[in-house]
């Protein structure tokens, strides 16, 4: 086909014929339709007359009604709150009836332990490679919580589902193959209904492909008619010659130009600094014009001007041009550089004024990084045949939602993304960088190997969830106590900016995500770490109050922060729950970060919580004996840990059994639920001694107490308690006992994160970085190690430099004539600083840095306390 082709008319509704099949029946909640697109119209219709309703409801998506209804598919996915989840938790609650009958599942089932395994899952599956996302969690991972958690025809939810993994593991413990191939003991055959939440459009599009009823070849041949008009249409534009023959264009590079510092001269980096015959990228190279030695540090980019049809103006953006065109001619593939064939193809193209979808990139730092280079809309990131031909197959796949989640898949793929690498091509994940030299690639190749790997995605047992768009802040559509067990792998403070890296995805399905109620840390938006605190103790809080009481809660953990930790471990107990025990899960195959610096974390952290059960509700809230239903909130508690984690051939000691921790879990659930508090620390271990059975520090229930001495016979060894991690001083101690042997921050990070406890009120623990820097050693491969005794002065001498700038700061604030409580110090930083005061007879300072720290953290920590006192007896 001929440029000359190519029609406004192109880019609207042409006719596009389908194959016709007479369907069978469809039965959904209770009503039967013709067919599916008698099902989906009416339910379509009815969502439509809903959606004034449910636009009041927070995380309301942003985009046009007729936009919203086109992306959904009710009642099973709607892009926006699903107003049938009651109806069908009705429905999955009937058929436990039935299942109980036939004896498939029990009416009493009760899980007293948590799964506490460490669990290690790959990514190589084709279910997990179909669709790109910013995290996620391979499901057969999944599959294991659910199994230990859950019986057959058991409701799970995720209410940050991303793209639905929960809802595939939920449904293949059906597939009996699926669950034997994880060799999991006692584990019950059988589908779990699935609720799959999301604030993101796409994420909650993308959960809907994976979960509903899904015909492979239906999609094989409406992809395969789509992608083979659109090539008739559009096809010419990745046409190359070579020796006077045509050949197909499979991807092309493009590279920046840049400008001497030198000469002011452009040149062309790929020219200057890539050698093919060596494979190598070159970090500085010669201008060709003047010889001066440039590097991208050194040099300017340039810049050009062009009209932009699309936003009907001029526009500036850096310079790329082409310079190299991989092909394929008679069957067989071959390289070549750019020529005067290939550079009148495209000045022809981009002479065409089209009229296209294209969208503002959101506020943000992320989405609109590439603002300075010029690239402002959606549509930039794009080459233009791209651009068109993609847009042509977004016209001819509306509607239906398995053909948008096809182009979808490929959106991020043939854009200018793709970095150039002689070892292969990628887009770095968790950022939207465009690269000096990229790969742009055939959209027809990519989507003909998509429809592949979407064949790859059908599994057994589909259609047993349903999806929608809505802010785990207000599940408005679940009722109280409506699902039997929650896994949630929420995003965790600013790892990853969800919603503007999702602003490329979402420009193209015309439904945004509505970022208000977004639970991320984020300068743009004014979240700090307060703010995201409060969202995801709200969420928490709804987690809390759809959840049936004595089931539980699993949360996927992946940040570094210790300050983000803590207000997770402080958010899920603030609302009610009990945090039991925290685990790893190892995704094998770690992120670009990862993968690259030894800082990351390889392992995520799984904690695992439960929601007491009515009779001790219903105890706390009638019984006077308060010190009698402390005991038995610890009974059910102890019941519900587990009594044996074997760490090879040993067997290891619990922290969550020890006194400490035990009172902690009491302490939180009795001041979130507002009631006095009915003992102190050493009343407790008295009651405690007096009414459980205490081994290895410590405690059991009496049955509880022989598993684990058989268990313990069993085993060659034991693993002692660890150190707990509450304060910078045991920190220090616990890092001391872990560097015996040297290790990376990666090693350390995940069981640094299991063996920590919320400090004192008042105290703030550093960063596990900031503690490394000041008290050990790092050598040249990345391994943290004790100082040796020679150096271990030095560097007690610059840490206390450190601390004794950071007291003066805490002086400082509290001099000031309207000085406040401070409310984060640092309990090391002001022993320290009492320290060096006293020794200087500064008494004042103590006593003016004392009057202004919380009262709490000076009455209970007994070394503050003796200076404080000594100090204001001399002033």
């Amino acid at each position: 086909m001929s440029s000359k082709d190519i029609s406004p008319r192109l880019f609207l509704d042409d006719e596009f014929e389908e194959t016709k099949i007479v369907p069978d029946k469809v039965v959904c909640l209770g009503m039967e339709f013709p067919s599916e697109d008698a099902r989906r119209e009416y339910f379509r219709a009815e969502l439509r007359k809903k959606l004034p309703e449910l636009k009041q409801i927070e995380g309301f998506p942003i985009g046009e009604d007729d936009d919203i209804i086109n992306l959904s598919d009710p009642p099973y996915y709607t892009a926006c709150p699903n107003p049938w989840l009651h109806d069908f938790i009705e429905e999955w609650e009937k058929e436990k009836v039935e299942l109980e009958k036939e004896g498939k599942r029990k009416a009493n089932f009760e899980v007293k332990t948590p799964y506490a395994a460490d669990v290690s899952e790959g990514k190589n599956n084709p279910i997990y490679m179909a669709h790109a996302y910013h995290t996620k969690v391979p499901h057969p991972a999944i599959m294991r919580y659910i199994l230990h958690y859950t019986q057959p025809g058991d409701i799970v939810f995720d209410g940050f589902c991303g793209t639905g993994m929960t809802g595939v593991a939920a449904q293949l413990c059906g597939s009996e193959n699926d669950v034997k191939a994880l060799k999991e003991e006692n584990a019950q055959i059988g589908v779990r209904h699935s609720i799959c939440s999301d604030l993101s459009p796409i994420a909650s599009l993308i959960a809907a492909t994976y979960n509903l009823k899904f015909d492979t070849k239906t999609f094989e041949r409406k992809a395969l008619r789509i992608l083979e008009q659109v090539e008739k249409e559009l096809g010419w534009m990745y046409e190359t010659k070579v020796d006077g023959k045509k050949a197909k264009i499979n991807n092309t590079i493009w590279s920046d130009v840049f400008i001497c510092p030198s000469c002011g001269n452009e040149l062309v980096l790929w020219n200057e600094a890539v050698d093919l015959d060596k494979e190598i990228i070159k970090d500085s190279f010669p201008c060709p014009h003047c010889g001066n030695t440039c590097s991208k540090k050194n040099m300017e980019k340039a810049w050009e001007t062009s009209f932009d049809s699309l936003l009907n103006k001029t526009v500036t953006l850096n310079k790329k041009v082409p310079v190299r065109v991989n092909y394929t001619l008679s069957g067989k593939r071959g390289e070549k550089d750019i020529d005067f064939n290939d550079i009148e193809l495209l000045n022809e193209i981009s002479k065409y004024n089209i009229t296209l979808n294209t969208q503002r990139m959101p506020e943000g730092d992320e989405s609109r990084r590439n603002d300075r280079n010029g690239i402002t809309h959606t549509h930039q990131f794009y080459t233009k045949r791209n651009f068109i031909y993609l847009s042509r197959i977004y016209e001819l796949c509306k509607g239906n939602i398995f053909l948008q989640i096809w182009l979808t898949s490929v959106l991020f793929s043939t854009t200018n993304m793709n970095k150039f690498r002689f070892s292969g091509t990628g887009i770095t994940s968790g950022t939207l960088y465009i690269p000096s030299i990229n790969w742009e690639f055939s959209p027809f190749n990519t989507l003909k190997k998509k429809i592949a790997s979407f064949k790859g995605i059908e599994y057994p047992y589909r259609n047993n969830s349903a999806v929608n768009v809505c802010s785990a802040t207000k599940l408005t559509t679940l009722r109280n106590s409506s699902v039997d067990y929650i896994f949630t792998d929420p995003p965790f403070g600013g790892n990853i900016m969800y919603s503007e890296l999702s602003s490329i995805w979402e420009s193209w399905i015309k439904v945004v995500t509505n970022n208000k109620e977004e639970a991320i840390i984020n300068n743009v938006q004014h979240k700090t770490l307060f703010e995201y605190q409060a969202l995801m103790n709200q969420s928490f809080k709804e987690y809390y109050r759809v959840l049936k009481p004595g089931k539980w809660l699993t949360i996927e953990f992946s940040n570094t922060s210790a300050a983000v930790w803590n207000s997770i471990q402080n958010a899920l107990q603030g609302v009610g729950f009990v945090v039991v025990n925290v685990a790893a899960l190892d995704k094998k195959q770690g992120s670009f970060k990862a993968v690259t610096t030894t800082t990351a974390v390889k392992q995520d952290l799984v904690i695992t919580c439960y929601k007491p059960s009515d009779a001790i509700i219903e105890k706390f809230e009638k019984s006077e004996d308060k010190a009698q239903t402390a005991m038995d909130f610890i009974e059910e508690l102890l019941v519900h840990l587990p009594v044996h984690l074997s760490k090879g051939e040993s067997t290891t000691a619990i922290i969550e059994r020890s006194p400490k921790i035990l009172f902690d879990r009491l302490i939180s659930y009795y001041v979130q639920k507002g009631y006095a508090i009915p003992m102190d620390a050493q009343e407790f271990q008295k009651q405690l001694r007096e009414r459980f059975i205490e081994r290895d520090g410590m405690f059991f229930t009496a049955s509880q107490a022989i598993e684990y001495e058989r268990k313990k016979e069993k085993c060659s060894g034991f693993v002692p308690m660890a150190l707990f991690i509450s304060s910078e001083a045991e920190g220090i101690e616990w890092l001391k006992r872990e560097l015996q042997n040297p290790q990376t921050y990666s090693d350390l990070q995940p069981e640094w994160m299991k063996n920590m406890l919320p400090p004192k009120k008042g105290d703030v623990l550093p960063e596990l970085m900031s503690i490394l820097e000041e008290n050990f050693i790092k050598d040249e491969e990345g391994n943290w190690r004790n100082p040796d005794p020679e150096k271990a002065a030095d560097l007690e001498i610059i840490r206390n430099r450190r601390m004794m700038k950071e007291f003066n700061m805490y002086l400082e604030q509290a001099q000031k004539p309207k000085a406040k409580r401070m409310k984060d110090t640092r309990l090391e930083v002001l022993r320290y600083g009492f320290k060096e005061c006293y020794r200087q007879k500064n008494y004042q300072a103590i006593v003016t840095v004392g009057d202004h720290i919380l009262e709490s953290l000076l009455q209970e920590d007994e070394v503050l306390l003796q200076y404080y006192d000594i100090a204001s007896s001399r002033i």
